[in-house]
């Protein structure tokens, strides 16, 4: 028989795996949408487009984190002459992690 320290401990580690899923799901889903938008930018489009945001997502999982896929988006915008600022790029990537909470909880 557990105690009830252990079944409170169990639901706790229970719960933080599925916070940390939803957090992966969640900056997954905004690198993507962050990528097609910085594709669409660059006049990417179509199945090239859903390549360039696959490799922004891999971006941010190869260095685990949003720096990272600001880092790879800034590199690729200077390397094709596209003139956006670091602010737009920021604010853009604000505005997609909350489309992408909502589209997560929503089960989209």
């Amino acid at each position: 028989m557990t105690s009830g320290f252990e079944e409170r401990e169990k639901g706790f580690e229970e719960k933080w795996g599925r916070d940390e899923e939803l957090r992966f799901k969640v900056h997954a889903r905004r690198d993507k949408l962050f990528g097609l938008w910085a594709a669409g930018e660059m006049g990417i489009a179509g199945a090239a487009a859903e390549a360039y945001a696959k490799d922004v997502v891999q971006a941010g999982l190869a260095e685990a984190g949003e720096a990272a896929v600001f880092k790879k988006v800034r590199a690729d915008f200077d390397a094709k002459s596209i003139a956006r600022s670091d602010h737009l790029i920021n604010t853009k990537l604000a505005e997609f992690l909350e489309t992408a909470k909502k589209q997560v909880m929503e089960g989209k």
